[in-house]
């Protein structure tokens, strides 16, 4: 059956199509602030504007470098995806099962030292780095909850991890090393850690799914959840917004995503087509 949705490979070519597809439109960004810089006096680089725009420009270019790269001369398609949506019981599955690994990667993550000669200067430039973002709910909703989610799943799983796939790998491998990669762009531990576990869930739903959308909603229930906390609650941990133990937090992690994971792995039947 001839399908809509082009079987690409992913490989080094992949990689470096998506490296420059983003770094072009970044770097002629910045341009353009450092000419305003110097005939207007004006530096937007911390501008809620100029956020939104480096960041959609990186994105949107690294998936237009990919498609008009390597997509389309290797399959003569342009990129396109399953965005399709699912019965009420997939959704009831996945969510619980998200629940339980971040209540998982929030333990895990609060055992990394934030002091020390090696994590205390990268801890300090962390948290530096998370007061320079914006203090405005609905451009941080935007940036998190919308377009993080949307870039980042086509990005990691439509195009890393499907065409790791399509290549001959084996779903696990794929979609473990896509979820590594996804920890490694955010570039601290105490994001790395959260990133792979929660990479992981968005890999498995994608692959038992076959629909994008899957992993895309999963991923703006993350950090719409994570947002709100740290909005209304000044932190990001369940742990101190409810005033529990974090072991507390890692048993009822368990719990859930075990069960969940049962249920959704072994008792739910999914068409594997796309």
């Amino acid at each position: 059956m001839n399908s809509k949705f082009p079987k690409y490979i992913f490989d080094w070519k992949g990689f470096l199509a998506l490296f420059a597809g983003a770094i072009v439109p970044a770097t002629a960004v910045s341009f353009i602030n450092v000419v305003a810089m110097i005939f207007l006096k004006e530096n937007f680089q911390y501008e809620d504007f100029y956020l939104m725009l480096l960041n959609a420009v990186m994105w949107v270019g690294a998936i237009l470098g990919f498609d008009l790269l390597v997509c389309r001369p290797q399959t003569g398609k342009k990129l396109n995806f399953n965005f399709s949506t699912k019965n009420v019981s997939t959704y009831f599955f996945i969510f619980p099962l998200m629940l339980g690994m971040m209540f998982i990667a929030e333990f895990i993550t609060g055992k990394i030292p934030v002091k020390g000669p090696f994590f205390g200067p990268m801890y300090e430039w962390f948290s530096k780095m998370m007061e320079q973002m914006t203090n405005d709910f609905s451009v941080m909703f935007i940036m998190a909850v919308v377009m993080a989610p949307i870039f980042e799943e086509i990005v990691f799983r439509g195009i890393l991890q499907k065409g790791l796939i399509n290549k001959g790998w084996k779903p696990a491998k794929a979609i473990w090393v896509s979820a590594i990669v996804f920890g490694l762009v955010h570039g601290n531990p105490w994001q790395f850690v959260g990133a792979v576990l929660l990479g992981y869930v968005l890999g498995l739903v994608y692959h038992r799914t076959k629909s994008l959308l899957m992993p895309i909603l999963l991923h703006a229930f993350n950090n719409g959840i994570s947002t709100i906390l740290l909005f209304y609650g000044k932190t990001e941990s369940f742990s101190d917004y409810f005033g529990i133990p974090d072991y507390s937090i890692l048993i009822i992690g368990i719990v859930l995503f075990a069960f969940f994971y049962y249920l959704f792995t072994q008792k739910y039947e999914i068409a594997h087509a796309e």
